[in-house]
């Protein structure tokens, strides 16, 4: 799946998703810290696994050519969180796959940033990468996330237990949204 492209930047009216610097990741670690931020996940995260996933992200960007930009409110924030797509590194019947991502701090919720930026993203996997299909999953009970799939023209398709999240964990149950190519060229048609 190694794609050639170069390290993109993405514009959209509000947004810019952009490339890691070492600046973000003392904001990103105070997000990950944040309980409601992190809800919908087992447990929050240390400065040091913080920093540790700015690493990973980095090098999906140079494994794939894509990954998970972080993002920056024009003329207002210089981080609020990533958004983006990425390759899940456990296995699963949908698998293997491309997933679209986000995470943003609270302050920045409601305010339609993650739609925002999650349709340019999926602009660029399918106009510029050739994704034939992107997925996104959650657990059931985040519906601002699921809220945000529908909005961008993701389908519900079905529930499954995360392969990394034991089973008799709470939130090891999440739901699974897809969407095609020809099926996001419909909804933008309208």
């Amino acid at each position: 799946m190694r794609n050639t492209l170069e390290k993109q930047t993405l514009e959209t009216p509000r947004l810019i998703l952009r490339q890691w610097r070492e600046s973000d990741v003392a904001h990103f670690a105070e997000m990950n810290a944040d309980r409601k931020v992190m809800q919908y996940f087992p447990e929050t995260l240390s400065h040091e696994e913080s920093t540790h996933l700015v690493e990973r992200y980095q090098q999906h960007f140079d494994e794939y050519g894509f990954g998970l930009w972080a993002v920056e409110v024009k003329d207002q924030a210089e981080f609020i969180g990533f958004i983006g797509l990425a390759v899940p590194q456990f296995t699963a019947y949908f698998t293997p796959c491309v997933e679209i991502c986000w995470r943003l701090a609270a302050p920045y919720w409601n305010q339609g940033i993650a739609t925002e930026g999650a349709q340019a993203t999926l602009d660029f996997g399918f106009n510029h990468c050739n994704l034939k299909e992107v997925v996104g999953f959650t657990v059931p009970a985040n519906v601002a996330s699921r809220r945000v799939m529908e909005k961008i023209g993701m389908s519900y398709i079905d529930n499954f237990d995360h392969p990394a999240i034991p089973g008799d964990a709470p939130l090891s149950r999440h739901v699974l949204y897809r969407i095609t190519k020809a099926e996001r060229d419909a909804f933008k048609a309208g």
